[in-house]
């Protein structure tokens, strides 16, 4: 099941999916929704650096971002026995935990 859209998942329909999750393979939106918000930072960034990607390089781009950030959600859910949808969280958590202590608040 992938969730295409922004929270399109009620929580009592979270707690079924979970209860279901040897049975239903969820994509969670935090994951599945991403690839707009990776290519507007691809958009930045090539502006910063006066930068013109090719469409295929861009597309190589998010493909290796999001096939990574796929794997490493699937493999955190299955170490340690929790949702997908968890795992993603708890990911994106520890990724800004790790900058913020790197950067500070404000770098």
């Amino acid at each position: 099941l992938a969730e295409g859209a922004n929270g399109p998942t009620t929580p009592d329909a979270d707690l079924v999916l979970d209860k279901r999750r040897d049975e239903i393979f969820l994509i969670p939106d935090i994951l599945c929704n991403s690839g707009g918000v990776v290519v507007s930072y691809f958009e930045w960034v090539q502006d910063l650096q006066q930068l013109f990607w090719e469409e295929e390089e861009v597309m190589r781009r998010e493909y290796h971002i999001l096939d990574r950030a796929f794997e490493q959600m699937v493999a955190r859910a299955r170490a340690d026995n929790i949702s997908h949808r968890t795992a993603a969280m708890a990911i994106g958590v520890e990724k800004v935990r790790a900058a913020k202590a790197t950067r500070g608040l404000f770098p």
